[in-house]
């Protein structure tokens, strides 16, 4: 049985994405623990107001990673703004955006909707539901009890939908579903390249980002779909395809519907189109039938193809799937391999960020940040923090021009840059989306 134990320090915002974590997760079939020693993954909503509030959460963070022998992830605002620090502290933890938590806790399972989602407006980012359920049968998911098979609306009414978003003030339209990739296969077609065309050719000043596809899902309309990122300038270059793990047996015993080569040719449609792009895929470590070298294939595959987003989660059974009745690994195991993948995911994605410093490009502003920051997208989107914002007028919606002064890991600073300035803007790396 997966179970979550989460601590929320702060602010009424803090509580109120713990709130939106638990219902996510519930949504998934966890349920709370009785406490961190019970939980497969504890997590610490962490506040950061003064010097003794650090330090209090540095400790509470340790006590935690020591108390539960599943996941620790830490999020909230000292998560974002000083994340280091718990590295630097020698505690394993997950540092993350508190709404990319329930995607790292669900086990590398689908996200889960129900029957009756529709769009949703927050800010300026629209949500758009474009399917419910998967054709995946994951040994190890519990979701698809809950979503059944892909039931697919017709292109046009996700694109009225798509539509209404905009009209009502959308600047980003994220298109989610269990797995955007197989997008009309109930219905004998594969219509995710056309509805993403369809989307794209709104009128309006917006961009696009898809959801997560599964390789199995989109190999087959890799090129296809490759294509349509290259023409499409409202499309975020940014492609989310779960591996799960860089053994083929390891894979089979999941019942993935792709081996570790049709990953690669997927990732290679989008390398040989895209310039400045984002690959985003997750692994599961610690799986019943993983052994030390399935493990090392996964390591291997991550150093090889060096995605710019990694989410790495440890197995844990759910209840009713056929992976609960295996005969698991240890928690010392999976907490090693976790902790072995994730120092490299951090080389990895550092590596990436590290390269983008002195780069310019064209940003959307999409959230607040923590203090008087705000939070931006570049054409990959990857994250770019703009600090003093009220004091530059800068909004939710607007379109920056932004030169890449450092980073911290897994996201960029940026300073903005004079829009006048001919030199200003690198055409390979902007998409054109005018200021609204």
């Amino acid at each position: 049985m997966a179970t979550y134990h989460i601590e929320t320090y702060g602010c009424t915002s803090n509580r109120g994405e713990s709130r939106e974590i638990e219902r996510a997760l519930r949504d998934g079939g966890h349920r709370p623990a009785d406490g961190p020693a019970d939980a497969d993954v504890a997590i610490l909503n962490s506040c950061t107001v003064v010097e003794k509030t650090e330090r209090n959460m540095l400790r509470r963070a340790a006590e935690l990673d020591e108390e539960t022998a599943g996941d620790l992830v830490v999020t909230g605002c000292m998560a974002l703004a000083q994340g280091e620090e718990f590295r630097e502290a020698g505690i394993d933890a997950e540092v993350l955006h508190w709404d990319e938590v329930p995607a790292h806790v669900l086990n590398g399972e689908c996200p889960t909707h129900t029957p009756d989602t529709e769009p949703i407006l927050d800010g300026v980012v629209g949500i758009l539901p474009i399917a419910r359920g998967c054709m995946s049968n994951c040994s190890y998911c519990i979701t698809k009890f809950a979503t059944g098979r892909v039931d697919s609306p017709p292109i046009e009414e996700n694109v009225e939908k798509a539509r209404a978003l905009v009209h009502a003030g959308a600047k980003e339209i994220r298109v989610t579903g269990q797995d955007t990739g197989v997008y009309g296969w109930d219905t004998g077609d594969r219509k995710l390249p056309e509805l993403l065309d369809r989307i794209c050719d709104i009128d309006g000043e917006f961009r696009v980002r898809l959801g997560m596809a599964n390789p199995g899902g989109i190999h087959g309309i890799h090129d296809e779909l490759a294509d349509v990122f290259a023409r499409n300038e409202k499309l975020y270059d940014f492609i989310h395809a779960p591996v799960q793990s860089g053994s083929d047996d390891v894979l089979a015993d999941m019942r993935r519907q792709h081996r570790v080569e049709k990953f690669r040719e997927v990732v290679a449609a989008f390398e040989d189109r895209l310039d400045h792009w984002t690959l985003s895929t997750d692994f599961i470590v610690g799986f019943p039938t993983e052994d030390d070298e399935d493990h090392e294939r996964s390591m291997r595959l991550l150093r090889e193809v060096r995605p710019e987003k990694i989410n790495v989660t440890r197995f844990s059974k759910r209840p009713g799937t056929d992976a609960a009745d295996m005969k698991g690994l240890g928690g010392t195991i999976k907490k090693e391999r976790s902790k072995t993948m994730s120092t490299l995911k951090m080389e990895v994605v550092g590596e990436a960020y590290e390269a983008m410093v002195g780069e310019r490009y064209e940003v959307l502003v999409v959230e607040e940040g923590t203090g008087d920051s705000v939070k931006c997208r570049d054409p990959a989107y990857r994250q770019v923090i703009v600090r003093n914002a009220s004091d530059r007028g800068i909004d939710v919606g607007d379109v920056l021009n932004v030169e890449v002064t450092s980073h911290n890991t897994v996201y960029a600073f940026g300073e903005p840059i004079d829009e006048a300035d001919p030199a200003s803007v690198e055409p390979a790396s902007v998409d054109s989306v005018s200021s609204p």
